[in-house]
């Protein structure tokens, strides 16, 4: 409970941040602290520090009471919760000096991925431990979800996971673009839907009912919204990477199975609201009820909207723009902050033996985060279908963009950024406000630790069912291998022919791997996070092939380990920005000081990349690595690497000092020159050799 009020208060703050970058530049400060860096910081902290702790504090409080019975191993208890503050000690650590692989949700390299794996496990035996000796033969509806949860995230995790390391740091993905743009979301949508969606239906459908002092609506009802989500869920991922270039069938796939979705997702939502029949006046009241409410509003909200963002034609307006990010904290601060309060609210007390110090405080905090939210998701919200629609835009006369500079959509919304950030200020004041009762509350108690989780209330179904299901209940082994059963099923489905696939795109003979020089400076463009800002995938559409040449085909990526197509645009699109006549001079200038290239940029400046030496102990590292997963360096190609990349980097420096004499040509080994000589390949081709005779 204390970590993860601790890490909520940091994450939201470091959101914070994030909204004033965007809403002015001049809030990048430094290499550590640049949009780029603290974003993933950002997302990581809320997921896993904030909600992740949040989850364990629940069920750790939740499965004993449920199951007549103490946690099964208390040292296995403080291996997990120790386990996880040093996992998230890292990532503070790794994201702000730029290690990450770049892969959403999962930037953390593969030392701090294989010790997630073991506190994953050290907290799967200790729930399972618990439930096969328990007391209490039923296992009640919110036990089935910590089942379905814990074994979805362990399979998540370890098949996105797959990297081949090059360093103790750095790593490369086994899977290349499009079949890693599949199980990337694959595991990013699954991310939301098993770390949290179904877990907080669990604590949903303990603590609800808890606090309403009811018994949960329908029994019947949470069987059906169990067993289908987890089996429905997992086939969703591809909704994702919509008109790309995906194959149709697993785009059709997962915008089918997105839009089955909402029949349970609404069924749980149903279950959990109509649970509070009778109980309206309590509402009005409590606090813990409120946030409740509110929270499985924001469920039924984010749950129709993803099904409706998979619709291909919703998808072309809203994908890439800052609707998705309204959609995201509808769930963020909805679903997962205000289920989160509501919980503390009504916990706390009872950890403390006391009551809770001010309603009145409660019910602030309760306003000050609902109109943040409204502030925020509606700024958004306004922001992405403003951008969407501009960037689609064509003139009367049907020929020509109707905004071609990319920086007239980013000036028009503007002031939802900053009205973001009242929104995001409300919200994180609301929660500083409930850190203040809740510390007052449990000053005035003390805390009871006893164990009286053997002697529980427990809130069964108002039916009386002896059916099928209910002998399930009884059978713990049984129930996890159907729920792994109905998980599987979907990954496997889609993700076996997609990995099996052998592209036949012609665009493969014409795609050349990076130089030496130009993979380190895809590794800088990672490390510095462009990517969160930036797509590298051009839609099949008129509008933007217009505006940023030929759509992209599965070919173009056949080399990329990971895949950087991006999941938003601040900037344009860099696939080809390659072929556009954009000099190195530019670039540089452009780097160091955006607003000079482009006026009205919100893009942070990267001073440090010009005095920054090029680190080249783990070049060749790096080509071996790439060579192993498929990529045709040869062992000459390997072994000249170093020479190689000078030679190209003081072309390079020699055509900046041209330019402008003020620049050192000796300042070839800089990090700005790799990440040039990246940005002037993207989108390059070898020429086909009868192009070529026909022009000679």
């Amino acid at each position: 409970m204390v970590a993860s009020v601790l890490f909520g208060i940091v994450g939201m703050f470091i959101g914070l941040i994030l909204a004033l970058q965007l809403a002015s530049p001049t809030f990048n400060l430094g290499p550590y602290l640049s949009f780029g860096r603290v974003r993933p910081l950002h997302t990581n902290a809320v997921i896993f520090a904030f909600v992740g702790n949040a989850i364990f504090m629940g069920i750790y409080y939740s499965l004993p009471r449920l199951c007549k019975t103490p946690m099964f191993d208390p040292l296995l208890s403080r291996l997990h919760f120790w386990g996880w503050q040093l996992i998230i000690v890292a990532a503070v650590i790794t994201l702000p000096l730029g290690i990450t692989t770049t892969k959403e949700y999962a930037e953390l390299e593969w030392p701090i991925d294989i010790a997630i794996t073991l506190v994953w496990v050290v907290f799967g035996i200790n729930m399972m431990g618990t439930i096969f000796k328990r007391r209490e033969r039923h296992m009640y509806v919110a036990i089935w979800f910590y089942i379905g949860s814990w074994l979805a995230v362990a399979v998540l995790h370890i098949f996105n996971s797959f990297e081949l390391p090059y360093a103790w740091f750095g790593s490369y993905s086994v899977y290349a673009g499009v079949q890693d743009a599949l199980v990337q979301w694959w595991y990013g949508h699954n991310a939301v839907a098993f770390f949290l969606t179904t877990p907080y239906l669990g604590l949903m459908y303990y603590f609800l009912p808890k606090a309403a002092n009811r018994p949960i609506f329908s029994y019947r009802l949470s069987i059906i919204h169990f067993w289908a989500l987890v089996f429905l869920y997992i086939w969703a991922g591809p909704h994702h990477v919509l008109n790309s270039a995906v194959p149709d069938w697993a785009e059709s796939l997962g915008t089918v199975f997105s839009l089955m979705l909402i029949a349970p997702s609404w069924g749980g939502m149903l279950n959990g609201l109509l649970t509070l029949r009778g109980a309206w006046d309590r509402v009005r009241e409590d606090a813990a009820l409120k946030f409740m409410v509110v929270a499985v509003t924001c469920y039924g909200m984010a749950v129709f909207e993803g099904p409706m963002l998979s619709l291909k034609n919703v998808n072309a307006v809203a994908h890439f723009t800052d609707y998705i990010i309204g959609h995201v904290h509808v769930g963020g601060l909805g679903w997962n902050g205000c289920l989160t309060f509501g919980i503390l609210y009504w916990l706390v007390p009872k950890l403390y033996g006391t009551k809770l110090y001010s309603q009145k405080l409660a019910s602030v905090h309760f306003w000050l985060a609902t109109l943040g939210i409204i502030l925020y998701v509606v700024s958004m919200y306004f922001a992405g279908i403003t951008q969407g629609l501009m960037w689609l835009q064509f003139d009367e006369s049907g020929e020509f963009l109707k905004y071609p500079n990319f920086l007239e959509t980013v000036q028009e919304i503007m002031t939802m950024y900053k009205v973001r950030v009242i929104g995001g200020l409300l919200y994180f004041s609301g929660a500083i406000v409930m850190v203040v009762n809740l510390w007052k509350t449990a000053k005035a108690g003390s805390f009871i630790a006893c164990d009286s989780a053997l002697v529980p209330t427990k809130y069964g179904p108002l039916e009386v069912n002896k059916g099928v299901h209910r002998k399930l209940e009884g059978l713990p082994g049984l129930f996890a291998v159907l729920a792994a059963l109905a998980i599987l099923a979907g990954g496997l489905f889609e993700l076996i022919p997609a990995l099996l696939k052998e592209f036949k795109d012609p665009t493969v003979a014409l795609v050349e791997p990076y130089t030496a020089l130009e993979l380190e400076g895809r590794d800088i463009y990672r490390k510095e996070g462009c990517y969160h800002c930036h797509s590298q995938m051009i839609r099949p559409f008129r509008a933007e092939t217009t505006r940023y040449g030929d759509y992209s085909k599965p070919g173009d990526y056949v080399y990329e380990h990971p895949f950087l197509w991006g999941s938003r645009r601040i900037g344009p699109d860099l696939q080809r920005v390659g072929k556009r006549p954009l000099t190195a001079h530019w670039h540089f200038t452009h780097l160091i000081d955006p607003q000079s290239t482009s006026q009205g940029s919100i893009m942070p400046p990267y001073p440090w990349l010009a005095t920054k030496p090029l680190e080249l102990g783990y070049t060749r590292a790096k080509m071996k690595t790439m060579a192993t997963l498929g990529v045709p360096y040869d062992p000459y190609q390997i072994d000249s690497a170093l020479t190689d990349l000078r030679m190209q980097a003081e072309g390079i420096a020699a055509e900046l000092h041209q330019a402008d004499p003020n620049i050192d040509v000796s300042q070839w080994n800089t990090e700005m020159i790799a990440l040039i000589a990246y940005l002037k390949k993207l989108g390059v081709r070898i020429e086909p050799a009868a192009d070529k005779e026909e022009k000679k």
